[in-house]
């Protein structure tokens, strides 16, 4: 996994990979690790800072960081002894969630209407429509799934990559320029 993967990340994007000149925000990754060693959840609980250990609620140590925002999770799978060092085993990013806005409002109904094999749309049920992308070129069995609002805000669910996200929108935005609300006076 690359430093590229990452929003921290201080290579500069590239525009010319997004032809519609907006590049969507990464907002939340979530990712997993096998430390491949033992853990003492009572140890870490008691001497790490913002960390709570209720292990009669909750089988983890629950490690909280104000800035940057974080939450970790940390299972047990035996003790760990000070000073003793892990490995990063089975580093996996399991979901990046992104969001941009297209500036323009969307004619959700529409969109629906004529994408119905990708779109679902309730507005009793949630305000936008749920469209998802499968077996798009070079990303092997994931489905993205784009949350798009009649505001034209967009929150984009399911990649893996940074790119992935990025290619995702690249690939709706023709399609909403095409459902692009008109007003009427």
């Amino acid at each position: 996994m690359s430093d590229q993967d990452f929003e921290g990340s201080s290579e500069p994007v590239d525009l010319i990979n997004h032809p519609s000149g907006i590049v969507p925000t990464l907002q939340n990754i979530v990712s997993t690790v096998n430390l491949d060693c033992k853990l003492d959840l009572k140890a870490i609980a008691l001497q790490a800072r913002n960390a709570e250990y209720n292990p009669k609620r909750f089988a983890a140590v629950i490690m909280r960081i104000r800035e940057p925002k974080t939450t970790a999770l940390i299972f047990a799978s035996g003790r760990m002894k000070l000073g003793f060092q892990a490995k990063f085993k089975d580093f996996k990013i399991q979901n990046i969630v992104a969001s941009c806005d297209v500036k323009f409002p969307i004619w959700l109904e529409g969109l629906a209407y004529y994408h119905h094999a990708f779109a679902s749309y309730e507005p009793e049920m949630f305000p936008g429509l749920i469209y998802r992308i499968r077996g798009m070129k070079g990303m092997k069995g994931a489905q993205i799934v784009l949350l798009i609002f009649v505001s034209g805000k967009i929150a984009i669910t399911g990649a893996k990559k940074r790119e992935e996200t990025y290619k995702a929108f690249e690939n709706i935005y023709p399609v909403l320029t095409q459902f692009q609300k008109k007003f009427t006076r």
